[in-house]
């Protein structure tokens, strides 16, 4: 068995709880990754877009930082020299699901991380519902493209 790769999940599931706790204790605001950029984007700058910058910026330079100091980022491709393989169903395919995700967010008012790490700790019941349809999805998408369409099976 692998212990590497559950210990930093562990971690990483830690450093993700623990970086919701501290943005609810200290500034009363959800760890929601869809609403911290589409409040960004869309809303004009009400005094809280420096804590929304850090957040991001903090998103896009913890792996960076892991990389440089030697930590890799693991390898989900199968083959030795890559990190992340290519998209299954192609580019196009990747921007429309892109577009989907981002309308879901939207039409379930919250992400995986608003509604699975947040909500749930709340014990919000919408986040439930939106957590449990979150996998439900999964679930059937998975089914779906790898056993009726045969997409993504490694050979």
């Amino acid at each position: 068995m692998d212990w590497t790769a559950g210990l930093q999940g562990l971690v990483g599931g830690v450093l993700i709880g623990l970086s919701a706790t501290w943005l609810m204790a200290t500034l009363g605001r959800i760890a929601g990754i869809s609403g911290i950029v589409g409040n960004l984007i869309t809303q004009r700058p009400k005094g809280d877009s420096t804590w929304r910058v850090a957040f991001l910026l903090g998103l896009i330079s913890g792996p960076l930082l892991l990389m440089a100091l030697g930590g890799g980022l693991g390898n989900v491709a199968g083959s030795p020299g890559e990190v992340i393989g290519a998209p299954a169903g192609g580019v196009g395919l990747m921007l429309v699901a892109g577009l989907l995700v981002g309308v879901g967010t939207g039409l379930g008012s919250g992400c995986t991380s608003g509604h699975g790490v947040c909500g749930l700790a709340r014990l919000a019941p919408r986040s439930m519902a939106a957590t449990g349809m979150f996998l439900l999805t999964a679930l059937v998408t998975v089914y779906i493209s790898r056993h009726l369409l045969g997409l993504g099976v490694v050979q």
